[in-house]
């Protein structure tokens, strides 16, 4: 079992039995080292890793603001009430900060999570029950797992794939209403695949990112590793992997493959646009995508800053819960 033993930290709050008691010892010599992290006030604490999948209509993005509310104020929420910690301890920080609308939903849909505790849990499955008892219904953590000091679900992430839901049809399927845009322009799929093979590769995409106030000004050279137009009946989804994305620039990249699938545009006007490195030029051309067809679906790790620190509690998935036999009277 992974040791629980932390110099000088506070007692952690009691949840049925789950939570190891710290114990004032020497911890050089225990099997600690590598989940142990330093915390904001260079305390020792724990590492734990959170896949979250949610639906993101009712919500303003991920990045944490009070009103309206974000999917990260409730994850830190119920955190806060479990761990009995107060948010700038538990330090929770996620992969990708999705805006307004934008979901991690699906079989392998998620969005991936880090926060840190002064004490260590013996099991994680009481605290994962915990967690989704409290969250609203359409906010699920999937898993947690404890996590080396190196994960960072950002900064340890080698990919990120978003897919992007176009219905195509002259009516809306009502039940992909919340998760597609409605496209009743006939679209075509074969000029959408040629001009998708554009933005593959390493290229500057200040034409398609927003300004963000949010955000410190980051490196618009970004590597697209595939971007894949795939035919499904009506629906089109518009696959696409790459090293990072700046603001809303998934979305502008859709935008301008709507108007070349409507034919108002060609396919090798994509590259002329990725040359000016101009916002302004993008918006000659094409409006923005809404919000309710995108969904982050995978990010991808440095698999070494993956693996499970030695001797630790393993992952929690949920429990399954069963009903014991029915023993009925002899009669």
């Amino acid at each position: 079992m992974c040791s629980n033993v932390v110099v000088g930290l506070p007692s952690p709050p009691n949840l049925n039995g789950t939570l190891s008691s710290p114990t004032p010892t020497n911890t050089s010599n225990t099997k600690d080292g590598d989940h142990l992290v330093m915390n904001h006030t260079g305390v020792g604490g724990y590492k734990w890793r959170l896949v979250i999948a949610y639906d993101g209509t009712r919500y303003a993005g991920w990045q944490y603001q009070s009103s309206p509310p974000t999917i990260q104020c409730f994850v830190e929420k119920v955190l806060m009430q479990a761990t009995k910690l107060e948010r700038k301890d538990l330090s929770l920080v996620g992969a990708s900060r999705t805006d307004k609308g934008v979901h991690a939903w699906g079989q392998f849909s998620f969005q991936v999570a880090h926060f840190v505790t002064p004490f260590n849990y013996d099991s994680i499955d009481s605290i994962h029950a915990a967690l989704n008892g409290l969250l609203p219904s359409d906010i699920r953590v999937r898993e947690i797992s404890p996590a080396v000091p190196e994960f960072h679900a950002r900064f340890s992430a080698e990919s990120k794939i978003y897919h992007y839901k176009i219905y195509n049809d002259t009516f809306m399927d009502p039940f992909q209403r919340h998760y597609a845009y409605h496209s009743a322009h006939k679209l075509n799929p074969a000029a959408m695949k040629e001009a998708a093979k554009y933005f593959i590769g390493k290229h500057d995409f200040s034409a398609f990112a927003n300004a963000s106030q949010k955000e410190r000004v980051r490196d618009p050279v970004k590597n697209i590793f595939r971007f894949d137009v795939i035919e499904m009946g009506a629906l089109l989804q518009l696959e696409v992997e790459g090293s990072g994305f700046l603001y809303r620039q998934v979305r502008n990249m859709v935008s301008l493959l709507l108007q070349i699938g409507r034919e108002a545009l060609p396919p090798y006007i994509v590259p002329m646009i990725l040359a000016t490195r101009d916002r302004r030029e993008l918006a000659k051309y094409a409006m923005f995508a809404p919000p309710h067809g995108l969904s982050l679906v995978t990010v991808k790790y440095n698999e070494e800053h993956l693996r499970l620190p030695s001797g630790c509690s393993t992952t929690s998935f949920g429990r399954h819960y069963t009903i014991g036999s029915c023993k009925l009277p002899f009669y």
